[in-house]
């Protein structure tokens, strides 16, 4: 009897490389068409060389579902080459690579086009003039990930460009801690521990100069010491500093940013770095209080300790893809771990319908310090947030079933250290 079947509202076992690859390809034919990169003007005529650029009297990207300069669009270009990089297959990569290479293409005809018009704003602005964390972090990352991976025109104008908002422009405490003044004076985002970390961790190995490093680690102990739970495991959404009684709301896509970020240092972190030990620390304190708080869906609620929220898709992608990177990378047990994202994996490719659209999504969201806030963000197919997400879940779950030997045991789904034979007996193992 206990061998019969359950009734499982999620799949249940371990999800197979080949179906995992055929959501990234149905994410990929979705987000080709829908993302062009072609410059138009006022009258919505192509403009394809220096000349129609300068005489334009606006600019503007033509219409497609998303914005390809965002940071929503810089995880999806990390997630299209890491696809690349798991799978072999360079069509992801080359999705990343054409939209960059537009960018630098027109960038030194869009800058003459802005000192001719200084007032207009143009679809460069943000790369040429960022203004914030937003517009910098993960586009900046992406970036420097690209040139990695082979990519042959020249970025480093706009890396740079990012990266000096973030070092020296951004609002910072006094302690150097990355801030807003918004929604009130003096407010961390953890959200920004994503929209900054990564492009710093970056950028020291794209430097080798170790005061990114640095800043880096400060941001994520910082941040940490003022906003980690450590009895939950969670991180708060917001926090405003001189406030006396402070309501802690465990936004699921903010904690995702976190851990992201964390796993995203830890990637370049040098293994000597004096802080690499307590970041990895935070790591699998974060992992634990996440994986208590799942729910038997596979997904994460909206907020996190609060089950009556709803089941969010783009948190849950980037739960899958941070814990199966830990998990990739040792730094947490496969056994304990590899099952939550085989759970967790299932989950999200529900949520990928026919036409390669992520379902489930939150909307973008601000600060809010009443759970209602929170429990009524609309969801969306066209909330950017899920794809790149889902695109680097995917990949990195094809990496661990590569390296790790799941297997199901008396119905449940089990991890070992070695190979387990198809046929042999149920809890036996290859000698």
């Amino acid at each position: 009897m206990h061998l019969l079947q359950p009734d499982y509202d999620t799949e249940y076992g371990i999800p197979a490389a080949e179906d995992i690859t055929g959501v990234l390809d149905r994410i990929y034919n979705y987000l080709d068409s829908a993302t062009p990169a072609q410059l138009l003007d006022e009258t919505g005529e192509v403009l394809t060389d220096h000349a129609e650029i300068l005489s334009a009297d606006r600019l503007h990207l033509e219409e497609g579902d998303f914005r390809i300069i965002s940071y929503e669009w810089g995880v999806a270009y990390a997630g299209m080459l890491l696809a690349s990089e798991v799978t072999g297959d360079q069509k992801y990569a080359g999705y990343v690579f054409d939209r960059m290479k537009f960018m630098t293409d027109v960038r030194p005809q869009v800058m003459e086009f802005e000192k001719r018009h200084p007032e207009v704003r143009h679809p460069l602005t943000s790369v040429l003039h960022p203004r914030a964390l937003d517009d910098a972090g993960s586009m900046c990352a992406a970036m420097i990930k690209a040139e990695h991976a082979g990519f042959q025109a020249d970025l480093s104008p706009m890396i740079r460009t990012y990266i000096d908002h973030i070092s020296h422009h951004q609002f910072r405490l006094e302690d150097g801690t990355l801030a807003r003044n918004r929604p009130q004076p003096n407010t961390l985002w953890l959200d920004d521990l994503f929209m900054s970390v990564p492009a710093l961790a970056q950028m020291g190995k794209y430097t080798g100069e170790h005061q990114y490093f640095d800043d880096a680690v400060r941001q994520v102990l910082q941040f940490t010491e003022r906003m980690f739970v450590e009895e939950k495991g969670l991180f708060m959404h917001g926090l405003v500093m001189g406030m006396k009684e402070h309501p802690s709301y465990h936004w699921a896509r903010a904690n995702g940013w976190a851990i992201m970020a964390i796993v995203e240092l830890l990637e370049v972190l040098p293994e000597d770095h004096p802080g690499r030990g307590e970041v990895l620390d935070l790591l699998r304190q974060h992992i634990s209080g996440l994986a208590r708080v799942q729910s038997p869906f596979g997904f994460w609620h909206q907020l996190l300790d609060r089950n009556d929220s709803y089941m969010e898709t783009s948190a849950t992608a980037i739960f899958t893809y941070s814990i199966a990177r830990a998990i990739n990378r040792g730094y947490v047990d496969a056994k304990a771990y590899g099952p939550v994202v085989c759970l967790a994996w299932n989950a999200v490719a529900s949520k990928v319908n026919d036409k390669g659209r992520v379902e489930g999504t939150c909307v973008g969201t601000g600060m809010g310090f009443d759970p209602a806030f929170y429990y009524y963000r609309p969801v969306s197919v066209f909330a950017a947030h899920g794809y790149g997400p889902t695109i680097l879940a995917g990949a990195e779950m094809i990496e661990m079933l590569r390296h790790t030997h799941p297997r199901m045991n008396d119905s449940a789904v089990q991890f070992y250290d070695r190979p387990v034979k198809a046929d042999g007996p149920i809890f036996g193992v290859e000698e």
